[in-house]
């Protein structure tokens, strides 16, 4: 579990700084719950909720791939788009409550990192049968 501890790791660390920003910005405009209407501190919502809406399955697919002894490139290749999708998607909702490239191709990463993992892992489990 050496290679998923790394992208646990970093996951913790981005749900954790979202977290944060959402603290920060909750004091900043003294909302307890929920956004008071403030549009930034939604999307700053948004952006950690989602992140731990992608997170524990994509983590938990990626468990499941190095506990079945997937080579270690791929795994880093997983690990790597899923955590570059979760900053490009965090940074573009920071940034814009619409379309942006962060939100599109960090979703993009994120879905086709998980998509083939999801992939790998069955083909994997039928395979072995």
């Amino acid at each position: 579990m050496h290679i998923t501890g790394i992208y646990v790791a970093l996951s913790t660390i981005l749900v954790i700084g979202l977290a944060l920003a959402v603290s920060l910005r909750r004091r900043t405009v003294k909302v307890g719950l929920g956004s008071g209407g403030d549009s930034t501190l939604l999307q700053r919502i948004r952006a950690h909720a989602n992140a731990l809406e992608n997170l524990p399955l994509a983590l938990l697919l990626l468990l499941c791939l190095e506990l079945g002894q997937a080579h270690a490139l791929l795994l880093h290749g997983f690990g790597s788009a899923l955590i570059l999708g979760r900053l490009l998607h965090a940074s573009g909702l920071w940034h814009s409550a619409g379309i942006s490239f962060g939100r599109f191709y960090g979703t993009l990463l994120t879905w086709g990192a998980m998509l083939g993992m999801a992939g790998l892992l069955l083909w994997r489990q039928i395979a072995a049968v």
